[in-house]
């Protein structure tokens, strides 16, 4: 007798790139059929339903609990029946902000968003899945084995030792493991409140610093909620940042609009996966990919990416505890002619605005924040004595910086302002040099102003 289906062998099913069908009954016995909206995956034995209008349908389940649905396999087309029993409805946590993610996603591409509000997440336990229709033809199998992707990921992670080695080796493996071209990580910062882009992959721009306010967006709802969110059909994720950008024209902040690092996206992503960073109950982070083909990330590709998005989570609170018991490595010298020589130039003029401690080089915005701060300090250092050499520890024993006494994420603001002065090309850069040291290179004179908040 062959095994019991469950939804976990008819997950692809469950993608929404074919409408399904959900058959309720009233209490007096008249049936009555309709076209799904969404359909999500909870487990083996349970899905959601989105509940998005008081209708016919909704009518007819607080009535009589009993539903079938007809799902469609989008590569096979394979079509199964499955019994079902509502449970409850859900308005928050974890699954609710989910649906409601992927439901403004769809709502973006049909232009329905002012239609398309999810009001609850409907709760079924599966009694039953039946094979109605027999496959057309075996569904292709495409790429490797995903426990020998992640057999090889997790080994070279294991191996990285330091935060940029980490960042660099995830991201390459995401293109050459998984075939993901569109990827960044997102840090969490010190206040909890936003999520800050540390390295990218496959954009024109690295977009180094950008921000995403921690529950907006589909990156920041999948970190505030610690859910992966997945989107395979064509999506307005991007419109996110332009729509700040359009909100503060309108509203004549300019002073906050020139602070602004663009987030890095496709102009037209069809597929989308974001999913937290996090360890134990310690949310860390965010990673996001992007595709521009439709259904692009499969239930494997999340899975898979679920699990290296948490053995990050493991590496990056073990590499923020190990660091500061061994930042005690030789200095070695800087690779020489990374940043062209302009001593003849005329001195670089650096501004520093203690309200937000934002760093500006020649009038133009370069980064804000801890990450300033630590800059300001470099540079005032350097003017004041000519240092050129640092370490970790002085900058987290510095005052003037005041970073967290927990979780500063140093390395991280670190990376990031690295990436940023190479970014615009900058006559300053931060070469690392040993473990917790690093080498300050400036190749102009420096006319430094402070500007009182």
């Amino acid at each position: 007798m062959p095994d019991r289906l469950t939804l976990d062998a008819i997950r692809a099913c469950l993608e929404g790139a074919i409408p399904g069908v959900v058959a309720t009954c009233a209490a007096d016995g008249t049936p009555n059929v309709a076209y799904l909206s969404q359909v999500e995956y909870i487990d083996a034995g349970h899905l959601a339903l989105s509940f998005q209008f008081f209708n016919k349908t909704r009518r007819n389940i607080l009535a009589n609990p009993q539903v079938q649905l007809l799902v469609i396999h989008p590569l096979d087309g394979a079509i199964y029946r499955i019994d079902a029993r509502y449970l409850r409805t859900e308005t928050d946590g974890a699954l609710f902000e989910r649906m409601k993610a992927k439901l403004a996603g769809i709502a973006s591409h049909t232009g329905m968003s002012g239609v398309f509000k999810l009001l609850g997440s409907d709760v079924y336990a599966v009694d039953a899945i039946e094979q109605v229709r027999a496959p057309e033809a075996l569904a292709p199998v495409g790429g490797p084995h995903r426990l020998s992707v992640l057999r090889r990921c997790t080994e070279r992670l294991g191996a990285c030792a330091d935060f940029e080695s980490l960042l660099e080796t995830t991201l390459d493996m995401l293109q050459a493991e998984l075939g993901i071209g569109h990827a960044m990580l997102l840090i969490l910062d010190a206040e909890g409140e936003r999520l800050y882009t540390v390295a990218s992959r496959g954009y024109g721009e690295s977009g180094a610093g950008s921000e995403v306010p921690l529950g907006e967006g589909v990156i920041g709802v999948a970190a505030r909620m610690r859910t992966p969110i997945r989107i395979n059909h064509m999506t307005l994720e991007t419109a996110y940042s332009r729509a700040i950008r359009e909100r503060l024209h309108a509203s004549g902040s300019a002073a906050t609009l020139e602070r602004e690092i663009a987030l890095p996206g496709l102009e037209q992503p069809h597929s989308q996966l974001a999913l937290p960073i996090a360890c134990g109950d310690a949310l860390l982070g965010a990673l996001f990919v992007e595709s521009t083909q439709d259904m692009r990330f499969s239930w494997d590709d999340e899975d898979a990416l679920v699990t290296i998005a948490a053995h990050l989570g493991v590496l990056l609170r073990n590499l923020q505890f190990a660091v500061e018991g061994a930042e005690a490595e030789p200095a070695k010298a800087p690779a020489a002619g990374s940043v062209p020589s302009r001593a003849n130039a005329a001195p670089l003029k650096v501004r520093y605005f203690e309200a937000d401690a934002s760093i500006f080089l020649d009038d133009d915005y370069l980064i804000k924040g801890v990450a300033g701060s630590i800059l300001w300090k470099l540079l005032r250092e350097h003017a004041r004595e000519g240092r050129t050499e640092f370490s970790n520890r002085e900058l987290r024993l510095s005052p003037e910086i005041g970073l967290p006494e927990i979780g500063d994420n140093l390395e991280a603001r670190l990376a990031l302002l690295a990436r940023r002065l190479v970014d615009r090309k900058a006559c300053v850069r931060i070469e690392k040099t040993g473990r917790g040291r690093f080498h300050l290179r400036v190749e102009r004179a420096l006319l430094l102003q402070g500007v009182a908040s």
